[in-house]
């Protein structure tokens, strides 16, 4: 198995913007969040291979595995809306944040669809499948046109 990485996705430019806007005493929940996802465990135990990633803060809804070209895709959303208000009810603070998150493992073209099993559970997304094809392929018959 191989992982493709992207080094030019949202957490390049939120570490260089970090603590840039911020206030004395507040914290930004939201950048720590994204910069802690999507970080995985990979394990292989008798033939199959085990992966763990990381996603705390997003709601399985919004979670989706694609497998396309041999290469397993997860990609993860979100739509966040926070607001403090004081005692008054008066609005003090209003943040929106909208994102996606995004990483592909290579995994081989031998997998189908159903070969993958998933779960998602305390922001947890499990993926189990075989490390080699577990059934034969059917050799397609090509036949030449004669003329």
């Amino acid at each position: 198995m191989m992982y493709a990485p992207s080094i030019f996705d949202e957490r390049l430019m939120d570490s260089i913007f970090d603590g840039l806007f911020e206030t004395p005493g507040t914290e930004t929940h939201s950048v720590v969040n994204r910069l802690a996802t999507m970080k995985t465990d990979i394990s292989e135990k008798d033939g199959d291979y085990h992966m763990e990633i990381e996603m705390p803060g997003y709601k399985k809804e919004n979670i989706t595995a694609e497998l396309k070209n041999g290469y397993l895709i997860v990609t993860g959303k979100t739509d966040d809306n926070e607001e403090k208000k004081d005692d008054k009810g008066n609005v003090i603070y209003s943040e929106r944040h909208t994102g996606e998150c995004r990483r592909s493992y290579h995994v081989g073209s031998y997998l189908d669809k159903d070969d993958i099993k998933a779960g998602f559970e305390n922001g947890i997304l499990t993926l189990d499948f075989p490390s080699e094809r577990k059934h034969p392929q059917v050799e397609e018959k090509k036949f030449i046109a004669i003329s």
